[in-house]
């Protein structure tokens, strides 16, 4: 087979798709490329089932190589290890569009691997990973029934782009991407700044459009360099077995299903399966009459459930369509975390803690992006005990990372930049327990963290999440969904966003027959059930506190000229390591003239802000300086620290009243003195002072100046003193 290549037109940039030359031993192996950016997909399924397998066995791995952007790895190292959060939220959304499109009953083990090779930080790979993904299975023999596009949606000002740059990107207010088949949307996942759902509407409809377009690419891909596709036995349910199932179980199932309580009602089910299973096929049964009872009965549970909500409308704990379940809000429930939130909601609850930091604190990014560090840190955990099982503690799993992406996605708009509020956040959900949506309840509870810890964030955030149940043509609408509606369900639809607007939505569909009309329901639902929740929220926190925590440190950010920098931070470093000593902080200096000072200590901090601004201030006549330390004496008079490496000159003439025949009479070295500023000039860079209080002494200040003689002609008595440290 030769080389193949084909390109379609997305918005302003090409976007082709090759094969037959790179990685020919894969079942399927795609090139793509935008711009300079490139990436192989590669697709590989095994020949024969997995022994055993009752699930669907694919993986799919995105592979950052930092040779893409011309470096190096960061450590000691020097090599490629675990996946950036980056790699894996996109390994997630290419996973999402295409597990749903195979037979049903194929088990061999599939993986899709998607390599950057190259990235030109204009164009983004993660679109390149989910097209190249679908066009990888198409041409392969694997029983993929795509294909799938992927397109991103841009909004500046009230223009959308289509497939914007990483730069247009930053500038804009939605960053939406949305995958599907050329029937139908099946994935989105999408950040914003409080946009509106009717425009939410319009950016899916245009996406949907250029998805066709890249679908009838894949197949024309297909036609040229397409492979015959591998036949699937279809895995059937056994009619007279569900029959004999519904006889002996139906009642009870029913009655279990009903059981409000997720624990409980797991357990009753679990009763009436084994029950059933032992009258049904015998308790010797072999391995595949097992499995066969298996799919009969979870059918049976499926079909009774989903017919009970989308016909019946009676959901499974007896709520409305439209009803939330009970909300508990508290704020302020750890002692020594700088800010946390409690948010219950039914069975599910999320504890979150804030921890405030310095800016160096921020996190690096080491990455193939053009974002190298980020200051607001989102982290969500979600423990096996939380839904009452065992398992591995071992690291966050994709799942936990996508989860707390999706929630820092949400509140990212609504937090103060660096000027307003000059620390480094970290954000961290413990899912304590969960029916559902815990994803959306860390937004809640990290938005009560944030109010708690008196961060000034814009709005309140609040997240729901919603599902669909389509049965012929009954369907009904579900917010805030457990569970069970999940599992069972059509659609998982999780809107995060404040009372103007959407902040993060993801969303996942499970058939072809949503329409923009569900969605537009959906989403008008959502956001009744967003501000519903945001009013219980209020009754806790209306506002950020006012004080941050006791136990916070103390950041203040000031503006400084940024040729005053040097004076800042000193020969050497001098200057700003004795301010930090002196106060004990922390002092950092951006190029723009940004200084930012940390301490735990709020006073010592304060005391050195005062000391940087009066520093890098511009030194006027007037000005007075108490306590300033005489750093020299010279026989024409005293050279007077003002601020860190600013001295003015106290003249002998300035020092008393009467003559003074030798400094040292008056003030020596080490002697702090209360001055006033009488003279600055700037051409010879010369400030001259004069002691507070001898105000009335005539002199100019200047080494020619007069000795002070009074004005009736008459030599004053002289007056001669020591001054003291103390004075």
């Amino acid at each position: 087979m030769g080389v193949e290549v084909v390109t379609a037109q997305v918005g302003d940039s090409p976007i082709s798709f090759e094969t037959g030359k790179l990685a020919k031993q894969a079942n399927g192996a795609v090139v793509v490329r935008s711009g300079d950016t490139v990436v192989l997909v590669t697709a590989v399924g095994a020949q024969q089932p997995r022994p055993g397998a009752d699930f669907f066995p694919l993986t799919v791995d995105v592979e950052e190589r930092m040779y893409a952007a011309g470096k190096i790895p960061g450590g000691f190292i020097k090599r490629e290890s675990r996946p950036s959060d980056r790699a894996t939220l996109t390994a997630r959304m290419t996973d999402r569009p295409i597990r749903p499109l195979w037979p049903k009953g194929y088990r061999n083990e599939t993986q899709v691997i998607a390599t950057v090779l190259s990235v030109d930080q204009v164009n983004p790979f993660d679109i390149l990973c989910l097209n190249g993904a679908s066009a990888a299975l198409m041409i392969s023999e694997l029983p993929f029934a795509g294909p799938i596009g992927a397109v991103r949606i841009g909004l500046i000002g009230d223009e959308f782009i289509i497939n914007p740059t990483l730069q247009e990107t930053e500038d804009s207010e939605l960053d939406l991407v949305v995958a599907g088949t050329a029937e139908a949307i099946s994935m989105v996942e999408a950040g914003a700044k409080e946009v509106d759902e009717e425009t939410m509407l319009e950016a899916l409809q245009i996406a949907h459009e250029e998805i066709r377009s890249l679908c009838e690419v894949q197949l024309e891909l297909v036609k040229k360099a397409g492979k015959e596709k591998w036949d699937v036995a279809p895995v059937t349910v056994d009619e007279a077995l569900s029959a004999k199932i519904e006889t002996a179980a139906g009642k009870d199932l029913a009655e279990a299903t009903s059981e409000q309580a997720k624990l409980l009602r797991r357990d009753k089910v679990a009763a009436v399966r084994a029950a059933a299973q032992e009258a049904v096929v015998g308790a010797d049964a072999d391995p595949e009459e097992v499995a066969a009872f298996g799919r009969a009965f979870d059918a049976l549970q499926k079909s009774l459930i989903r017919r009970r909500i989308a016909v019946d409308k009676h959901r499974p704990d007896g709520r409305a369509a439209e009803e939330i379940r009970p909300i508990a809000c508290e704020a302020g429930v750890l002692p020594r975390v700088h800010g946390s939130g409690l948010f219950t909601r039914g069975e599910t609850q999320v504890l979150t803690s804030l921890a405030l930091g310095t800016t160096k604190e921020a996190q690096r990014i080491d990455g193939l992006g053009i974002e190298t560090s980020k200051r607001y840190i989102h982290h969500y955990n979600f423990p096996p005990y939380s839904v009452g099982e065992t398992g591995f503690m071992r690291g966050p799993k994709r799942r936990d990372i996508g989860h707390g992406a999706l929630a820092e996605r949400a509140l990212l708009p609504m937090i103060p930049d660096d000027v307003e509020f000059p620390y480094t956040l970290r954000l961290v959900s413990e899912t304590l327990e969960s029916n559902g949506s815990s994803s959306m309840a860390s937004v809640c509870g990290s938005t009560l963290a944030l109010l708690d810890a008196g961060v000034p964030i814009t709005r309140p955030v609040a997240g729901i999440a919603m599902g669909l149940i389509k049965e012929g043509d009954d369907y009904i609408i579900l917010s805030d969904i457990q569970g069970d509606e999940d599992h069972l369900g059509d659609m998982d639809f999780k809107v995060a966003g404040t009372e103007k607007g959407i902040n993060a939505l993801q969303m996942d569909i499970k058939i072809t027959g949503v329409t923009f009309e569900i969605l537009r329901d959906a989403l008008a639902q959502a956001k009744a059930g967003r501000e519903h929740i945001l009013g219980i929220m209020s009754q806790t926190l209306s506002g950020p506190r006012e004080e941050l925590s006791a136990w916070a440190p103390r950041i203040t950010a000031i503006q400084i000229d940024p040729e005053r920098i040097g004076t800042v931070i000193g020969k050497g470093g001098e200057t700003i390591r004795g301010l930090e000593a002196d106060y004990e902080v922390e002092i950092s200096i951006e190029d723009d003239g940004t200084v930012k000072v940390y301490g735990v200590n709020g006073e010592k901090a304060d005391a050195a802000v005062e000391a940087i601004r009066a520093m890098t201030k511009d030194v006027e006549v007037g000005d007075t300086y108490m306590g300033a330390k005489v750093v020299k004496t010279t026989t024409f008079g005293a050279f007077v620290e003002l601020t860190k490496g600013v001295d003015g000159l106290l003249h002998i003439s300035n020092l008393g009243r009467g003559r003074v025949e030798k400094v040292e009479d008056v003030i020596n070295r080490g002697d702090t003195v209360d001055v006033t500023v009488v003279e600055v000039d700037k051409a010879r860079g010369r400030i001259g002072l004069r002691i507070v209080g001898m105000e009335d002494v005539d002199g100019g200040g200047g080494e020619g100046g007069d000795n002070g003689s009074g004005g009736d002609g008459e030599r004053p008595r002289r007056r001669r003193r020591r001054l003291t440290a103390a004075e």
